[in-house]
């Protein structure tokens, strides 16, 4: 048995948005977990206390579900006209991976004030009071965050009376504005359609056919119509999370869905890319009870989405996620577009703006998009940029422990 002392490793606990994470920055975790690969993830799965065969992460920082089962670490950009490079680690619950396939949207607004705090802000950027622009390079996808951090007497702002859906107490807003969100290389739409027929298996959907918007922006996401799966878009969590058939279900829809975008080239694959691609089943608006009790009438939004992220419904919406729908939602003949506009009764057109409803309240994001015609191939459908509103706040701060053990393999 060893008998060598834990590890102690700086870190800041933060909220970001509906989700929470471990916070490093880059330089201050043990060398050989500066750079990728094995060390690295075995510490941040440690950290998270993962795996977790009883899936409750004890003997850890995380909380047991997508939205706090997350690492961040941070660093001073190498990217020319950025502050910070921000990469976000998905720490699976029960399986020993970390995923890093994609971005987290809702801790993309903690960035920003952690950069702030930690002095990788030049000065004569800060204002003393006001905002202050964080430029912010997301090294998961290679993509340009602006968060708009407020300050007060030189100082992060973290107390004020913006209220997010999901989140209990009131906070300071951050504006995030996501720049270019088509993820990764090539089309927002990788099949070059907004609407594609998906074949599955008859115990996805009877008849084995079903459409979906498949989308990269933010994150990549496949949209299906709530009732081609049965659902009414109102659900809540329980609904979903406590039938395991439903949830096997779903993610067999996911892992076809991964393999007609070209994110996975066998259908076993998408097993161990849990955080992409996201599903997400969408609905005209209705009147709904949301998980805080409170009810949603249908006039106060444009269109009902579910998500799934890490196997379970999300108990809000994933930021990234959220400007999936910004972008989806701009472009006309979307499934989430269609659903918008369904109470206009019109085939499609253009919104430079979305309020969704989702588990725990409604959600406003805006992006505007662009046909660009091609010149000698198709042209294709381009966001310039989404935008959405969280709040961030340091939890907790100081050094995280870990055995000693972990960082030998």
């Amino acid at each position: 048995m060893s008998r060598q002392p834990q590890l102690k490793i700086p870190a800041t606990y933060l909220r970001g948005g509906t989700s929470k994470g471990v916070f490093f920055l880059r330089d201050e975790l043990p060398e050989a977990a500066q750079v990728p690969g094995p060390v690295r993830d075995a510490l941040l799965l440690r950290v998270i206390g993962s795996p977790d065969p009883y899936a409750k992460q004890i003997d850890g920082m995380g909380g047991a579900t997508s939205s706090t089962s997350k690492t961040v670490i941070i660093s001073k950009s190498e990217q020319p006209g950025h502050d910070v490079d921000y990469l976000f680690g998905q720490v699976s619950i029960d399986s020993p991976f970390v995923d890093w396939s994609g971005n987290c949207g809702n801790l993309s607004a903690a960035v920003g004030p952690f950069a702030i705090e930690k002095g990788l802000v030049s000065a004569e950027r800060l204002p003393q009071d006001g905002i202050a622009e964080v430029r912010i390079w997301q090294a998961n996808i290679s993509k340009t965050i602006i968060a708009r951090v407020p300050m007060h007497e030189g100082c992060v702002q973290e107390t004020g009376d913006f209220e997010l859906d999901g989140v209990t107490f009131p906070a300071a807003e951050v504006a995030v504005a996501f720049r270019d969100p088509a993820a990764g290389e090539g089309s927002m739409f990788p099949t070059g359609n907004v609407i594609d027929v998906l074949e599955v298996p008859e115990s996805v959907v009877a008849g084995g056919r079903i459409e979906a918007t498949l989308i990269n922006a933010g994150i990549p996401t496949i949209f299906v119509r709530a009732e081609d799966l049965g659902y009414s878009g109102t659900e809540l969590q329980d609904a979903i999370n406590g039938d395991a058939a439903a949830l096997a279900r779903l993610e067999m829809l996911r892992a076809y869905g991964a393999l007609h975008m070209g994110l996975i080239n066998d259908l076993a694959e998408a097993a161990t890319r849990q955080h992409t691609p996201k599903v997400a089943f969408v609905a005209a608006p209705a009147d709904h009870m949301v998980s805080s009790g409170r009810e949603i009438k249908s006039g106060e939004i444009d269109v009902l989405i579910r998500a799934m992220s890490m196997g379970k419904l999300h108990h809000a919406m994933m930021g990234t996620a959220a400007v999936a729908i910004a972008a989806a939602a701009a472009v006309p003949g979307t499934l989430v577009n269609l659903a918008a506009n369904a109470h206009e009764r019109s085939e499609g057109a253009p919104r430079d703006s979305v309020c969704f409803g989702h588990p725990s309240g409604t959600l406003r994001v805006g992006a505007s998009a662009e046909w660009m015609p091609g010149e000698g191939k198709r042209g294709e459908w381009q966001v310039s940029e989404a935008v959405m509103s969280r709040s961030a706040r340091i939890l907790m701060e100081g050094w995280i422990r870990v055995p000693s053990e972990t960082l030998v393999l």
